[in-house]
């Protein structure tokens, strides 16, 4: 499925502990609502926090979408987002492209 198709759902603020039951519903109820096959873009743009349970919960909800053939891709991920991905080493097992910002000199 081609993105200009895919839902797209903007996560904006901390995805942290202290969100994390709020944004857990949300992204169940998004991919609950998908056809078959069908694809949700989380877009990470505006994201200002990630924690050990914001990572738990995308990581959750890649393997729910999995699990009901579903598709889920990050895109647009914040410097807070980048950061944490790779200090965890993470964008492998994501698998999505991730758009380093230039370096500052």
């Amino acid at each position: 499925m081609s993105a200009s198709t895919a839902t797209v759902l903007a996560i904006e603020g901390e995805l942290t502990i202290y969100r994390a039951a709020e944004w857990r519903k949300t992204l169940i109820a998004a991919l609950a609502g998908l056809a078959d096959g069908a694809s949700l873009e989380l877009n990470l743009a505006e994201v200002s926090e990630l924690d050990s349970a914001g990572v738990q919960l995308l990581m959750a909800a890649r393997k729910t979408a999995q699990a009901s053939q579903r598709e889920l891709r990050l895109v647009g991920h914040s410097p807070a987002v980048l950061e944490v991905f790779e200090t965890l080493d993470l964008a492998a097992h994501f698998g999505d492209p991730l758009l380093m910002p230039a370096a500052r000199h």
